[in-house]
C-alpha cells in the first residue's frame, strides 16, 4: 500500500525544477545516489522540434510501482523476497494506474525485460511512464504508446530466453538507488531520472527555490567576471 502521497500543490511545485536541482536537493538530504538512475536512455516519446526547445513542459512526475525480475534458471532465491504473483495472473496485469512502473533485470541479460506489447498494456491500464533498468525491445511500439520510457540498452531477444517475473510493489535497489513502491519518479528528458524518497517530498520542495536562487546568483556573478570561488563563498555559504 502506498502512503504519503505527495498534495497537488508539491507535485506543481516540483514542475518548476530540473532533476539536477533535484539531485542537489537529495545530495543535501544524504540520500543513497541522490537518487539517481544512472546509465538511463531515453526510449520514448520521440520529441517533436518544439518540444526540445522547452524540456520542462515533458517533465513527468508520479508515483513508483515496481516489478522484479529474476533469472529464469535460478534456484537461490536468498537475494530475493518471497515472489506474489498470483498463479494464473500474467504481471502486466497487476500494473497500477497513475503509477510511473519501474523494472529491474538481472545485470548481464541480453534478452528485453519489456516490449510492445507490455508497453501497450501498460498505457491501457493507465501507467504514467516506465524506466526498465535492463533492456527493452519493439522500439518503434514502444514509442507508439507516446509513454515516457527509459532504459539502459536494448535487444531483439524475448524476455522468457533468461528472466522471468517475480515480484511486484516491493523494494528495488539499482546499483544503491533504493526504489519503493511510493516514492516519485522525476523524467526529465533533457537530464534523466531521478527517484524522490516519498518521506523526502515535503523536505525538497521546502529547499529547491532557495538552492536555484543561490545557482542563479552564483552565475550572474560569473558572467561580470567574479570568480566561481567567491562567488560559491558569497551565494552558497
Amino acid at each position: 500500500m502506498m502512503s504519503s502521497l505527495p498534495t497537488p500543490a508539491q507535485l506543481q511545485a516540483l514542475h518548476n525544477f530540473t532533476a539536477c536541482d533535484i539531485s542537489d536537493a537529495l545530495l543535501k538530504l544524504k540520500v543513497p545516489n541522490c537518487g539517481f538512475l544512472p546509465d538511463l536512455k531515453h526510449y520514448s516519446p520521440t520529441p517533436t522540434p518544439a518540444e526540445e526547445q522547452v524540456s520542462r513542459g515533458r517533465i513527468t512526475i508520479a508515483p513508483v510501482s515496481t516489478v522484479q525480475f529474476i533469472s529464469r534458471n535460478t534456484t537461490d532465491l536468498s537475494d530475493y523476497g518471497e515472489g506474489n504473483i498470483p498463479n494464473g495472473k500474467h504481471w502486466v496485469d497487476l500494473t497500477q494506474s497513475g503509477t510511473f512502473v519501474v523494472i529491474s533485470q538481472p545485470k548481464g541479460q541480453i534478452c528485453a525485460c519489456l516490449g510492445g506489447i507490455m508497453a501497450l498494456r501498460m498505457k491501457v491500464v493507465g501507467a504514467k511512464g516506465i524506466v526498465a533498468y535492463g533492456r527493452v525491445r519493439d522500439l518503434d511500439e514502444l514509442r507508439e504508446t507516446k509513454l515516457p520510457i527509459w532504459a539502459k540498452a536494448t535487444s531483439i531477444t524475448g524476455t522468457g530466453a533468461e528472466a522471468k517475473p517475480h515480484a511486484v510493489q516491493v523494494p528495488l535497489n539499482l546499483d544503491g538507488t533504493i526504489v519503493e513502491p511510493g516514492d516519485l519518479v522525476f523524467s526529465d528528458p533533457s537530464n534523466g531520472v531521478i527517484i524522490i524518497p516519498q518521506d523526502k517530498v515535503a523536505e525538497v520542495v521546502e529547499m529547491l527555490p532557495r538552492l536555484v536562487e543561490a545557482d542563479d546568483r552564483v552565475k550572474e556573478d560569473v558572467l561580470k567576471g567574479i570568480t566561481v570561488q567567491e562567488a560559491f563563498k558569497k551565494h552558497r555559504g
